[in-house]
């Protein structure tokens, strides 16, 4: 027999379900629509002088780290807001600009063009590979937060370190384990909104963003590294 509270839990189940596949759908809109500043950024991020950034490497680095975090912080303020899409926007344009240096290097090489179109195909790859895994089997997969946190702070770590020492050997194995990492990190991501983890478009298309703009920029290096013809 059907009770009045058995109706209320199905209505709540509806509602939740409901919301949820409206954030996902947002968010892989807003996603969308990030990448057009990210590639004017990028045009006009190929077009500038970046010497700076080749002769004092740590500052530009913390330079630039600087910006992302008071971007992040605006984002994560108004994420209610329409003022939080527009600074959204803004970051994805200024991460557009930053990949001016490493697609100066990449379109110096012969097969430049080739390079990078096989990264942005990989990239594409696995965000639809793993955005299936994750909205098909709907498994929760915050298991993986911890590891993926503790991954994160020792990439960085060792990625300042080799900006002194500058060991050809160990960006590459950086590369690799960055390309690995931030997959992680787009499965929980993702897992996440579907799982009703993350309520708010606007920050899941942030953390979303950064997962694929990591795995493009290393997964170019990575290419560049193994494939790259130089005249």
């Amino acid at each position: 027999m059907q009770t009045r509270f058995d109706n209320v839990v199905r209505m709540d189940g509806t509602i939740a379900v409901e919301q949820t596949n409206k954030v996902l759908r947002n968010t892989y809109m807003m996603l969308g629509l990030t990448m057009i500043p990210t590639v004017i950024g990028a045009f006009f991020g190929m077009s500038l002088n970046f010497a700076f950034a080749a002769q004092h490497p740590f500052m530009f680095a913390i330079g630039m780290l600087a910006v992302m975090m008071g971007l992040f912080y605006g984002i994560n303020a108004n994420r209610d807001s329409g003022m939080g899409v527009v600074l959204l926007l803004l970051l994805t344009g200024f991460m557009g600009v930053m990949l001016g240096p490493i697609l100066q290097v990449a379109l110096h090489l012969r097969n430049g063009g080739e390079i990078i179109g096989l990264a942005a195909g990989g990239t594409g790859a696995i965000f639809l590979t793993l955005a299936g895994i994750a909205t098909t089997t709907k498994k929760d997969f915050s298991f993986l937060g911890k590891f993926l946190m503790v991954g994160i702070v020792l990439l960085i770590l060792a990625s300042l370190a080799n900006i002194f020492f500058q060991i050809p050997a160990l960006a590459l194995t950086l590369s690799a384990v960055a390309v690995l990492l931030f997959s992680g990190f787009l499965l929980f991501d993702i897992s996440r909104i579907v799982n009703g983890g993350e309520t708010n478009y606007v920050m899941a298309t942030l953390s979303v963003y950064l997962d694929i703009y990591n795995i493009f920029i290393n997964l170019l290096q990575l290419l560049m590294a193994l494939m790259g013809e130089r005249d």
